[in-house]
């Protein structure tokens, strides 16, 4: 998988992206990262990027040009044309804007089918319009807030994407089981010591009964969903045994587990 970024800040992505998964992914030849500055492609004096918005107002918007050719420099121009007048798309050329569709799992899940991505992060007031218009096949938004910039959001759709290609991961079952997988909550999750000022591990978990422990965490995850996020609930993929027992947490008003996870999934 190869990601390509046009930043005017492309030193936004040395710290976060020098540690951990993608790190880890870059050094195998699992993904590239390649960070493009918009600036290169001002060809003014000055490198000039952005300018006043026509019909006045406060803010600066990001020009057409510069963009268009940092996208013309990567991908060929009719590739580009063709994919906006077709809707079928080989490489998706992605802006991230508070505009955006809500980015979820499974986008990250349909941007992984592809070899490479490219992403756009705009910055001010945002970018011309005619950048959409011309090339960009997808705008994505991280969720109903506003960012100085796409690139702490083009750093989270990356690390989403990149985590699911296969090998990524040393165990799989991290994937099936995170957060939002399966459309549910992940369940609460504890480790060594059984006991901690007074609180301790759900004897469940410490049974040995394996199916015991499964249901125990497929009912909190259940449970989870349906107290911290129940507009999830709609999507989720319930069988006819996740239904009977959320009937039953609701007879018997089960409670949900309220221990910090570790880790944001």
């Amino acid at each position: 998988m190869r990601f390509d970024v046009l930043t005017l800040f492309p030193g936004m992505f040395d710290s976060v992206f020098g540690e951990s998964i993608v790190r880890r992914a870059l050094d195998a030849g699992q993904v590239e990262l390649h960070l493009h500055n918009i600036r290169d492609y001002a060809h003014d004096k000055h490198h000039v990027t952005d300018d006043l918005p026509f019909g006045g107002g406060g803010g600066m918007v990001m020009k057409v040009e510069p963009i268009m050719l940092a996208l013309e420099s990567l991908l060929d121009a009719e590739l580009i044309a063709t994919q906006k007048r077709t809707g079928q798309v080989q490489t998706p050329i992605i802006l991230l804007t508070p505009a955006g569709q809500r980015f979820s799992h499974d986008t990250a899940l349909a941007l992984g089918r592809y070899e490479r991505l490219v992403l756009i992060c705009g910055r001010y007031e945002g970018i011309d319009e005619r950048v959409v218009d011309l090339a960009v096949t997808h705008e994505l938004s991280l969720g109903d807030f506003v960012l100085s910039g796409g690139e702490i959001a083009a750093m989270a759709v990356i690390e989403a994407v990149t985590r699911l290609i296969p090998g990524v991961l040393g165990d799989m079952r991290a994937i099936v089981d995170d957060s939002h997988a399966r459309g549910l909550l992940e369940c609460p999750h504890y480790t060594r010591p059984a006991e901690f000022r007074g609180l301790a591990v759900p004897p469940m978990l410490l049974s040995g009964n394996h199916a015991l422990v499964a249901r125990w965490r497929r009912q909190q995850a259940l449970v989870r969903t349906l107290q911290r996020r129940p507009d999830l609930m709609a999507n989720a993929e319930l069988s006819a045994s996740d239904r009977a027992l959320l009937d039953a947490v609701s007879a018997e008003s089960v409670p949900c587990a309220r221990h910090s996870e570790g880790g944001a999934t």
